[in-house]
Parts: structure tokens; C-alpha cells; sequence
């Protein structure tokens, strides 16, 4: 029986991006599934604060050189790739000088979040989905970590809802303590309109903040999971009413083993 396939896709990853909660589950999380007889990939945006040389990057010529187009313009598609040694697993990166040519992540070194950081998420979700699309790597589960991945459970239900070879992967969100300050600009439902989603769909995104962008998140999700032993309670309540699957926090100890039971759970439920 061929192993089944994991696709993460998070905002941060040790050692890429400096420790923090998720970036440091989304180096071992991967390993630990791997090990439980899974198949997996995993993508990150590629900062501009990444030393491409340190940590051997190189672009892969046969996945690169698409156009995807936000709100009428265009933006080339590249697609980088590294080793992680010790845990015995390459990372996918998705680069483009407009969006990830800036030294730093989601915010100046000042801490003003950038302006664009609505149409660095929708670049970023739908490179992930062109890559794995000409991989030819179709994921059985897709789990997403931090916010910058919250429209994956969107696309993957709206935008590439005739994309047959994804009709039955399934998608969990983690939903982590890493609210952004300012609401993400008035015309980010606009954009998401025109790649397909519905107006209804974006009723809940009216004031396209952290909160309300967590609740899209989940409403398009099969299943949710407490990244952080704290998360904004209102987001709790929200989960609670959609009657999605919920795995609440999770220890080091254990997080690994209680999770890869949530794949196959979800898993065994399209079988």
C-alpha cells in the first residue's frame, strides 16, 4: 500500500526563520509524521532574510516560471528547495522579488506590518497549490500553520474545486497565537472574489482582521487544531459552533502521536 501523503504549509520553519512556537513544531512535526511511515512536503515563503547560501537554496528551473496574477498584474512564481540534515527532509520555498525580496518576514524591523501582506498570502497559498500540481504530488491531508496559510482551506474548497486530483484531500488549520495588529486592506475580499470565492464566502471576512480570518479559516476546514495553550476565546466559541473537528492542545510529548490520529482519522473518512 503507497504511503499517504502530508503536505504542511507554514509560515515559519527552524532553522529558516528565527524559533518560535510554530517554527520549531514545523521542523519537527514533519520529521515526527515522516517516521510514522508518512509521505510528506513542506512549504514556506522564501524571505528575504534567508541566507540562500548558508543554507544551500537552489531553485528548481522545472517547477519556477509561472505568472500567477493578483488583482491584474503579474507575478513570477519561484520555487526554491533546501535540506534540513538532521531531520532528513527538504523544504519547498515559494520566492517572488515583489512579495519576498524585503529583509524580513511579516513586518519591518521596526514592527510595521507590511501593507501588502494580503496579497503575499494569496501568492503564497496559490504557488504552493500550482507546485504541488506539477509535482504531480497530490496530499491526502493538508495542514496549514499560522495565518500567512489561512486562505489554504479557501482555495482548496473554492478556487480548486475542479481540480480533480484534490477532491478528496482534506485540510486542518492550526490556529496559533500570532494575531497581526491591522486589519488586512478593504480591498482583500475583492481580490479573493476575483481567484473565485463567493461574496456569501466573504461575509465573515467584513473587516479582514486576525479574528475574522481564523473564523474563515476554520469554516472552510475539516478539522482544527489548538496550536498554542492560549488562543483568542471568541475563535474557541466559533470552532465550538461549527462542529468541525477539534483537537484541542497538545503537549510536546504527545503532539506528534495525537496528530498523525487525526490524519488517519480523516483519512479513513474518504476511504
Amino acid at each position: 500500500m503507497d504511503a499517504k501523503k502530508i503536505l504542511f504549509i507554514t509560515q515559519e520553519i527552524s532553522p529558516y526563520s528565527p524559533d518560535s512556537e510554530i517554527a520549531i513544531i514545523c521542523r519537527d512535526l514533519p520529521h515526527g509524521i515522516q517516521d510514522h511511515g508518512r509521505e510528506i512536503r513542506t512549504f514556506m515563503p522564501k524571505y528575504g532574510c534567508i541566507n540562500e547560501r548558508r543554507n544551500q537554496l537552489h531553485e528548481v528551473i522545472r517547477l519556477s516560471g509561472m505568472n500567477l496574477i493578483i488583482d491584474d498584474t503579474d507575478h513570477p512564481l519561484i520555487i526554491k528547495v533546501a535540506s534540513i540534515q538532521s531531520a532528513r527532509m527538504q523544504v519547498y520555498f515559494i520566492d517572488n522579488e515583489d512579495f519576498f525580496l524585503r529583509k524580513a518576514t511579516i513586518a519591518d524591523e521596526e514592527g510595521n506590518e507590511f501593507e501588502d501582506n494580503d496579497e503575499r498570502a494569496i501568492f503564497f497559498v496559490r504557488g504552493v497549490f500550482e507546485t504541488i500540481k506539477k509535482l504531480r504530488w497530490i496530499p491526502d491531508v493538508i495542514h496549514c500553520h499560522g495565518w500567512l496559510t489561512a486562505l489554504t482551506p479557501l482555495y482548496l474548497k473554492r478556487m480548486y474545486i475542479d481540480e480533480s486530483r484534490l477532491v478528496n484531500t482534506k485540510v486542518i488549520y492550526s490556529i496559533y497565537n500570532d494575531a497581526f495588529s491591522n486589519p488586512l486592506r478593504n480591498e482583500f475580499t475583492g481580490k479573493l472574489i476575483q481567484d473565485g470565492a463567493t461574496k456569501d464566502d466573504m461575509r465573515i471576512l467584513e473587516t479582514p482582521d486576525h479574528r475574522s480570518l481564523t473564523k474563515l479559516a476554520v469554516q472552510f476546514s475539516d478539522a482544527v487544531i489548538q496550536g498554542s495553550p492560549q488562543i483568542d476565546g471568541e475563535a474557541l466559541q466559533f470552532i465550538s459552533q461549527s462542529g468541525k473537528t477539534f483537537l484541542p492542545y497538545q503537549t510536546t510529548d504527545n503532539y506528534i502521536d495525537s496528530y498523525n490520529e487525526l490524519y488517519e482519522s480523516l483519512i479513513n473518512s474518504k476511504e
